[in-house]
């Protein structure tokens, strides 16, 4: 398997003079852990993520180093804390120049590259150009074991996600972080839905689309409240039976 055919092609993104409050808030509000940062022109220029708002001075938890640890690291490691823990915009926090992959980068390669790289999320390029990114879900390492035995999605396969993704994405009740695998026609839907009724919705929105032989739901269900977080039902009865 290659990297358009389990990527998430809805990415969000924010430039560089986002604050960093305005950033935080969306990844609440969107329920990701992360965001890609491009520029004026779209280019890429660096990703955010859960990680980069631990160090930071409004909650007390900047780092405190000895005196002589200070001294062995200098005082342009210090220079760079302090910019990290009290930055007001993303592009003082952000990860520049990420480690990125193209849409044909090969599913166990991807698998690698997040672990040599301690990441959990790989944006896809096209150039210079954002088109994709994936994450590190929890079936990751289980896909890409399975990618070794089952034969890679045909053209057909390919068409049948494409499909599903246009027809989702036109409608207000899509999920967020959607991301869609097909194999030899059987589907696996997967993201975040806030409402239970998009769970149905999403279903009968890809078994209508032509070639599908049948549908897996693994969406997750989120409380925007309380942040409570549900499996699918699907995914708690094999959880049950295994």
């Amino acid at each position: 398997m290659r990297a358009h055919q389990i990527m998430t092609r809805s990415v969000i993104s924010v430039s560089p003079d986002t604050s960093i409050v305005e950033a935080a808030n969306i990844m609440l509000k969107r329920h990701v852990s992360g965001l890609t940062v491009v520029d004026e022109t779209g280019k890429l220029v660096g990703v955010v993520s859960e990680g980069d708002f631990l160090r930071r001075s409004e909650i007390g938890t900047g780092r405190k180093r000895g005196r002589w640890l200070r001294v062995i690291l200098g005082p342009g490691k210090s220079a760079s804390d302090f910019v990290h823990e009290h930055g007001r915009k993303v592009s003082e926090v952000m990860t520049a120049s990420p480690v990125t992959i193209t849409e044909d980068t090969a599913l166990a390669e991807i698998v690698d590259l997040m672990e040599r790289n301690n990441v959990k999320r790989l944006p896809v390029v096209r150039g210079d150009m954002v088109v994709g990114i994936v994450s590190r879900a929890n079936l990751l390492q289980a896909v890409a074991g399975l990618a070794r035995d089952v034969p890679d999605p045909t053209a057909d396969d390919d068409h049948i996600r494409t499909r599903i993704i246009d027809t989702m994405e036109k409608n207000d009740w899509c999920p967020f972080g959607l991301n869609v695998i097909v194999r030899d026609g059987i589907v696996h839907l997967s993201g975040v839905i806030i409402e239970e009724r998009a769970r149905q919705a999403a279903v009968v929105a890809a078994e209508n689309v032509e070639g599908v032989k049948k549908v897996h739901d693994h969406l997750c269900w989120v409380d925007t409240m309380s942040g409570v977080y549900l499996n699918s039902p699907q995914d708690d009865d094999l959880a049950k039976a295994s």
